[in-house]
């Protein structure tokens, strides 16, 4: 072999190294959109939120609660569709809605604690959706359009006046064990099911529940990580887009 056709061979073998690394780091850098993340990047949220969402009086909860830990479900496919539903995992609530989780989340880092969402808003077209799978008043709020195809009945969900959650450790970022999983139509999921529930987790249930009842939010008794904003009626059914 002569001393040009080593050389070359040398050079293909660096080049090739060259590839797989970068390759290698941009795979480990890709997020998987399945992962729950923080809200910590406020820029990113306030900057998606939309002129017509801003109008509606929502606003991104990360801005009010950076440490916020979002599982915004449906914008990954791990829910019951089983396909992503959300274009972004996007937390968006009236405003004052926003700032009661703001107490909530003060209260809970006290006892080291902290609250992980797994919805906020949804649009109307998106109850629809849902609906279509589950028609089943009792997990899902039926959406009813008006003569005209403007949203008349829906969840507390569209209103931007209810949000899923469930509770973390916050030194270990753990969610602390519940009866279910999210989005688990049964009757383990209901409020008053103790079944052959472990002690604890009825305890993590009713901590839950009991520090969103002191700051004006009330549950759902068929899930137990519902919780609907007392005055929620007075908010309009939303059809805004999440962007």
């Amino acid at each position: 072999m002569t001393i040009i056709n080593i050389h070359a061979e040398r050079l293909l073998q660096i080049l090739l190294l060259s590839c797989f690394t970068v390759s290698t780091l941009s795979a480990a850098t890709t997020s998987d959109p399945n992962m729950p993340t923080t809200g910590s990047d406020k820029t990113e949220q306030t900057k998606t939120l939309s002129a017509a969402a801003k109008a509606a009086g929502l606003i991104a909860v990360p801005d009010l609660i950076p440490a916020l830990v979002l599982d915004i479900r449906y914008a990954t496919s791990n829910n019951f569709t089983g396909r992503q539903v959300y274009p972004a995992p996007r937390c968006w609530l009236q405003a004052e809605v926003a700032e009661r989780l703001v107490l909530v989340q003060a209260e809970l880092k006290k006892q080291g604690l902290g609250l992980k969402v797994f919805d906020c808003y949804r649009p109307f077209s998106v109850q629809e959706q849902l609906w279509q799978l589950v028609p089943d008043e009792r997990y899902v709020g039926k959406p009813v359009r008006d003569k005209n195809g403007n949203p008349l009945e829906g969840s507390r969900h569209n209103r931007g006046a209810a949000v899923d959650l469930s509770l973390i450790d916050l030194a270990s970022g753990i969610e602390l064990p519940m009866p279910t999983d999210y989005d688990d139509f049964s009757e383990r999921a209901h409020r008053d099911y103790t079944g052959n529930l472990d002690a604890g987790v009825i305890a993590n249930r009713a901590r839950l529940a009991a520090v969103m009842e002191a700051h004006g939010f009330s549950g759902l008794a068929t899930e137990w990580w519902h919780f609907d904003a007392s005055g929620w009626e007075r908010f309009a059914l939303l059809d805004i887009a999440l962007e």
